[in-house]
């Protein structure tokens, strides 16, 4: 598996400094091979997308994990922006947010997200958590 993630870039949109540490740490032991990008905001995240999306030479990332609540524009602004754009709209997008509201969970699926996932509260369902992400990417090898 560790072939696999040599290859995986994955951005990670969030605007909390201990959850990015955190999940920086989770990769890093699940994936230690895995590129991780962050971006603290929506609009930062739709710049990031829009250059990538124009580079043949490395593209788009792997997989894009959203957290909904950021500042200047939230996930569910950012969510519907991605999927409105065909450049963008092959881009894997999972929600990983606190909320546990059903209807944030219905709303973005609907809106195109390919999974919503809650916050795991203990490191090592974080770390399972990044494991079953991996699905994301080695699909494609």
């Amino acid at each position: 598996m560790e072939e696999a993630c040599n290859k995986a870039v994955i951005l990670i949109a969030e605007d909390d400094p201990d959850d990015q540490l955190i999940l920086q740490d989770a990769f890093e032991e699940s994936c230690s091979h895995c590129q991780l990008k962050f971006v603290g905001d929506g609009v930062e995240l739709l710049d990031y997308l829009t250059v990538a999306a124009q580079q043949t030479d490395t593209g788009l990332p792997n997989l894009l994990l959203l957290d909904l609540n950021m500042p200047l524009k939230d996930g569910r602004q950012a969510l519907g922006e991605i999927r409105a754009n065909p450049a963008l709209a092959s881009l894997p997008v999972v929600i990983m947010t606190t909320s546990k509201s059903d209807d944030d969970r219905l709303d973005c699926l609907a809106s195109g997200a390919n999974d919503y996932l809650v916050k795991p509260s203990s490191y090592g369902a974080l770390l399972n958590t990044v494991q079953s992400l991996q699905t994301y990417w080695n699909q494609n090898d």
